[in-house]
């Protein structure tokens, strides 16, 4: 199969619109070629292409940066001598100034199929700084490698921010291609938008079921280090609004449904097991230990529970990542009461909110755990809905 990058490099018919424009790249470490050349280096190599600019988004064009709200700099390339302009720096929109870089935008950024992991926000602001322009921008597919489930409620109106781009469910099942197409007519914006999609990608179908194993796994950001945590990353990722430790500081972020020098794993594990066992399918949990050496909880010893969405033990059709973390929550409320478990910070540059709930778009799920009288039935039919929605809406945007 190929990627958008790899079909625009290997067809010129493709490129001939970029013929005698100047060309701005979007990219990040991920973006590379199915030979492993990053997709500046490949751009460059093109007498045709003119690239004037690049872009990076969080964690910057090296994915150098480890956490939420840590920014990049602008700098200039040291190898072809163009400005690399940063989108999360001083700004997270591009400026007149950026924009004016370039006529054409080439977007190829690898995601994660989650509304909160920034890249489809950066994706819908450069859309909007484009709209009504003239400029183009340019999707290169690539793989949502969590495939096409959908889950979690939809982002309330008045909730949007870096982490919450529209009104869509936490795991959205497409790519950003098709969500780019779904951003154009939803916010209603003027502009030249185009997708090189991706040749034989087939999301309904394993081993992969999202992911191509035929291609190497390159750290989209630096605590995306597996396909596991790729698809375990719309619930785990909710962690970051709590207290306990998402696994940041060890070799396995994000794979974790929680870690904690006081709360006790085994525990746990049996409370989730009597409260709502169906939302435990599709993968397997695992009682661990760990010890961070940076972040919550460094240098405390954590007892733990790990998901392991792989090999004979992930049934892609069952495995539903934002309960099953929703259940972790619930179990430790149930079991202690009185722990604090959500985080009071400044979560993606939203001061006067509850991160757990600008992760969700909406105080729902955190209600929800916190009511000890609900039940799995409550949220089911909370979410259930919200998703049934999302994927009548998505349908005609899909490409693959």
């Amino acid at each position: 199969m190929k990627f958008g990058i790899d079909r625009l490099l290997a067809d010129p018919a493709l490129r001939k619109p970029l013929e005698g424009r100047r060309i701005a790249l979007v990219a990040h470490p991920a973006s590379v070629t199915e030979g492993l050349v990053h997709s500046l280096d490949a751009l460059a190599a093109l007498p045709e292409v003119r690239l004037a600019a690049a872009f990076g988004p969080q964690h910057g064009l090296k994915g150098d940066k480890q956490d939420n709200m840590v920014e990049t700099a602008d700098e200039l390339d040291p190898t072809y001598g163009i400005p690399v302009f940063s989108l999360y720096g001083e700004v997270r929109r591009p400026t007149a100034r950026m924009m004016d870089s370039a006529d054409v935008f080439l977007f190829d950024l690898q995601d994660l199929g989650c509304r909160i992991y920034t890249f489809v926000t950066t994706l819908l602001y450069l859309l909007e700084a484009a709209s009504g322009t003239g400029k183009a921008v340019w999707v290169l597919d690539r793989p949502n490698p969590a495939g096409r489930p959908v889950e979690g409620t939809t982002l309330l109106p008045g909730w949007e921010s870096f982490v919450g781009a529209g009104p869509m469910p936490m795991r959205h099942g497409m790519t950003l291609g098709e969500m780019g197409a779904w951003f154009v007519e939803h916010f209603k914006l003027d502009v030249d938008y185009r997708v090189i999609a991706m040749e034989g990608w087939t999301p309904g179908e394993g081993p992969g079921w999202g992911w191509p194993e035929s291609r190497i796994w390159v750290n989209p950001s630096p605590n995306a280090a597996s396909l596991n945590m790729a698809r375990a990353y719309a619930g785990t990722v909710m962690i970051e609004g709590a207290t306990l430790s998402e696994g940041r500081g060890t070799t396995r972020p994000l794979e974790v449904l929680f870690g904690a020098p006081d709360v006790d794993a085994r525990a746990v594990l049996a409370e989730m097991r009597g409260f709502a066992p169906q939302w435990m399918q599709g993968c397997a949990i695992r009682e661990c230990w760990f010890e961070p050496t940076f972040h919550k909880h460094a240098k405390s010893l954590c007892s733990a529970l790990m998901i392991h969405a792989e090999g004979a033990f992930y049934d892609h059709h069952a495995f539903r990542p934002w309960r099953l973390q929703a259940l972790a929550f619930k179990a430790i409320r149930r079991l202690w009461p009185d722990y604090p478990i959500w985080r009071d910070f400044p979560y993606e540059y939203v001061f006067d909110k509850l991160a757990i709930d600008v992760i969700n778009g909406g105080p729902a799920l955190r209600e929800w755990v916190d009511d000890m009288g609900s039940e799995a039935g409550d949220l089911d039919s909370m979410a259930g809905a919200d998703e049934a929605a999302w994927i009548e809406e998505r349908q005609r945007f899909l490409l693959y």
